[in-house]
């Protein structure tokens, strides 16, 4: 009797991850494993996704924060219309999400490079695991149910049985999940001591489509300028330093300038920002509290507010100004602060609708311009 040994799997891999230094150092690992195959690399969902439609790889690993979209919200959209298993990689504690969102399995990342050999190793255990599982269509959301009406997506065939395979979500399907029925909404920021890193992440999760957007960071002239210029380079949206009379449109994000005031307004024409010259609010000129308490009286129930990291209380009352208003409230929670000073005060006053760790803020505005206004 011939002994026939089983015939090893290969399994095809896409790798998604906006950093590129984590991203070769994973290709690299996992490279020299004889049952895994690198096929392709992507840096965002929309490379993502013509990546999938051109290599159809077994398994996607996946990153949570991301420019564009971030991690979780295209996976929620991938399980609705091609389901495909995928391991998720997070610096924070985002597991129990990640596999409501359809997740085969779920990763901490690394904090060193000491700890990379192991985590690759045991990444290529969970990637041979993840390519047994039959992954099943995902019951359709609101955002997936709106995006399945967009018309011209073309059904994806698979090049090996042939068949028909259900549809991708289309880039269009992706940019219009945070675009379609939110004409007229605003997004407002605020933060001090530690929001410079915090704002990064928040906004460059945001896609190019997302509404306008303002954000006050306590910064002294001539640095939010610095500042506003190498978020741009590194968002999907236009980010700039506010000057007076700036128009406000999708894709719009205005930082207020060190020194001035920075108010929402609205004519005829739609909104533009007034920046001005002006004693200290809340102990602070650009001050969170001016923007937010003028978005709630121009925006109204169309807004969004978030209050991220910082000492003291600027920006409390203007956020429960906006919550009384009808806008939704986010607090970033304490563990995720470098000072949980000014997200405590609006706490404390009542006037987040919700609290979440930083990694976690921009997905949360993404969600709800997506779910729409309850």
């Amino acid at each position: 009797m011939i002994n026939r040994q089983p015939i090893k799997k290969t399994v095809r891999v896409l790798i998604v991850d906006d950093s590129t230094v984590f991203r070769t150092g994973v290709v690299n690992a996992l490279s020299s494993m004889s049952n895994i195959e690198i096929v392709g690399e992507a840096s965002d969902a929309f490379e993502a996704r013509d990546r999938i439609e051109e290599l159809k790889p077994d398994v996607l690993v996946m990153d949570v924060v991301m420019p564009k979209m971030d991690g979780l919200t295209f996976l929620r959209q991938l399980m609705q219309q091609y389901p495909l298993p995928c391991i998720i990689m997070s610096s924070t504690s985002n597991e129990a999400e990640a596999l409501e969102a359809g997740a085969a399995a779920f990763m901490k990342k690394p904090r060193t490079s000491m700890e990379m050999k192991t985590f690759c190793t045991l990444l290529s255990t969970k990637i041979i695991l993840a390519s047994n599982k039959h992954i099943q269509k995902a019951p359709s959301s609101a955002a997936a149910a709106a995006s399945e009406r967009v018309d011209g997506v073309v059904p994806v065939s698979s090049a090996k049985s042939g068949k028909v395979m259900p549809n991708l979500p289309s880039r269009e399907d992706i940019a219009g999940l945070v675009q379609r029925g939110n004409e007229g909404y605003i997004v407002a920021l605020g933060a001090s001591t530690g929001g410079t890193d915090a704002l990064e992440c928040i906004i460059k999760s945001f896609p190019e489509t997302m509404p306008p957007v303002l954000v006050v960071q306590h910064m002294p002239p001539v640095f939010t300028k610095m500042y506003s210029d190498r978020l741009d380079k590194c968002c999907a949206v236009h980010v700039k330093e506010a000057a007076d009379g700036d128009r406000l449109a999708p894709g719009i994000c205005l930082i207020a300038a060190g020194g001035l005031h920075m108010e929402l307004k609205k004519d005829a024409k739609g909104y533009y920002v007034k920046c001005y010259q002006g004693e200290k609010v809340s102990g602070h000129c650009p001050s969170v509290d001016v923007m937010f308490s003028s978005v709630a009286e121009v925006a109204g129930k169309k807004a969004i507010g978030a209050i991220m990291t910082g000492m003291g209380a600027d920006g409390a009352k203007g956020l429960l100004k906006m919550h009384r208003n009808g806008a939704y409230t986010i607090g970033q929670d304490k563990e995720s602060c470098i000072v949980y000073g000014m997200p405590m005060e609006a706490y404390k006053l009542g006037a987040c609708s919700e609290q979440q760790p930083l990694a976690n803020i921009g997905k949360a505005l993404c969600r709800r311009l997506t779910d729409g206004w309850k």
